[in-house]
């Protein structure tokens, strides 16, 4: 793990972190296949690796250097930097264009997975009995992940701190959406809607040296419960990088089978030809969250209609998607070359 970085891996590396935020939060896109693609899958999980029992000696023994240099802190801390900006910038962005344009913001993500799926697998030479088992099971698993059913919202602090320990999957296991896996769990809009809006109003209420929140027990309820899905992710993602190190050091083949037909299987979550079904309650009203939009429940999927040319157009945003990530091949096989 390289610490003496140029300012141009910098930027890339918080730029990655940008996408990585920006994955996280659509529902069927992984941030870890952002990682995967993008190179810095096995770093990242290592770099967590090492927050451990000694990373905390230093810590606490006051060596802030050595603790900074033993966590790999210059990746993670650009790359985190990268997450943060993005639910509050790039996820914007993103919202906006899911509301307007989701047909073909879908297909370009159905696109990236398609060329992810190319990416991990035209190198992977390992094809055996126990890998092509492996790519089975992991196929079988996201295709039951893709059409299991939502449950509805639940803000106990407990189950909100185990929300954040199993959505955080999504940034360790490419091709497992964390955002997805919060739908399922029903608290995708009280977690990564409402309470980010929150976090958002109260710091730009503080920037103006406005503290009327501190009155508000409705916006101190919801900080509350973003600051314990936040300890559960950052558990869960410490956790999950320990397991995930041991799996990638041991059984780095069958692993990497799993995945790949994880994210195959995963392209039934992000199908751009789908039709959103809203929650209602008993009279068929549409229920609202708080911030007024309807709540999603799920998605009824169907074969699109080639005589129309939003289709085409969906086609055209398919081809971007795949020619991402074969830029980013591209790019990776220049860089290494360049190294």
């Amino acid at each position: 793990m390289n610490e003496q970085r140029s300012l141009s891996d910098k930027i890339f590396l918080v730029v990655k972190g940008l996408c990585m935020g920006a994955a996280n939060k659509v529902p069927g896109v992984s941030g870890g296949i952002v990682a995967f693609v993008g190179g810095f899958y096995e770093e990242f999980i290592y770099s967590l690796q090492k927050i451990n029992g000694k990373a905390f000696k230093l810590l606490f023994g006051g060596r802030f250097k050595s603790f900074y240099r033993y966590i790999n802190g210059s990746f993670l801390s650009l790359l985190i930097f990268g997450m943060l900006v993005s639910y509050f910038s790039v996820s914007k962005i993103l919202d906006y264009f899911l509301e307007r344009k989701e047909l073909f913001v879908w297909a370009a993500f159905f696109g990236m997975i398609l060329g992810s799926i190319y990416y991990i697998g035209k190198d992977f030479k390992r094809w055996n009995k126990r890998t092509v088992f492996s790519g089975v099971v992991g196929l079988l698993v996201g295709i039951s992940i893709s059409f299991l059913s939502p449950a509805t919202q639940n803000d106990n602090l407990l189950f909100i701190f185990l929300c954040g320990m199993i959505s955080v999957s999504g940034m360790t296991l490419p091709g497992l959406s964390g955002s997805f896996i919060l739908i399922l769990l029903g608290n995708y809009v009280l977690l990564l809607v409402d309470s980010v809006n929150a976090l958002y109003d109260t710091v730009s209420e503080v920037i103006t040296g406005d503290f009327s929140f501190t009155q508000n027990s409705e916006r101190l309820r919801t900080l509350t419960i973003l600051a314990v899905f936040t300890t559960g992710s950052a558990v869960g993602l410490v956790t999950l990088s320990h397991i995930l190190s041991y799996v990638l050091k041991h059984f780095r083949h069958i692993t990497t089978a799993v995945i790949l037909g994880f994210i195959t299987g995963s392209l039934g979550v992000v199908w751009p030809w789908k039709k959103t079904i809203f929650k209602t309650d008993g009279t068929g009203t549409v229920l609202l969250d708080s911030n007024g939009k309807a709540i999603i429940e799920n998605y009824e999927r169907f074969f699109p209609d080639f005589g129309t040319p939003e289709t085409w157009w969906a086609l055209f945003f398919v081809l971007i998607g795949i020619a991402i990530l074969l830029g980013l091949d591209w790019y990776g096989k220049r860089r290494k070359k360049q190294a």
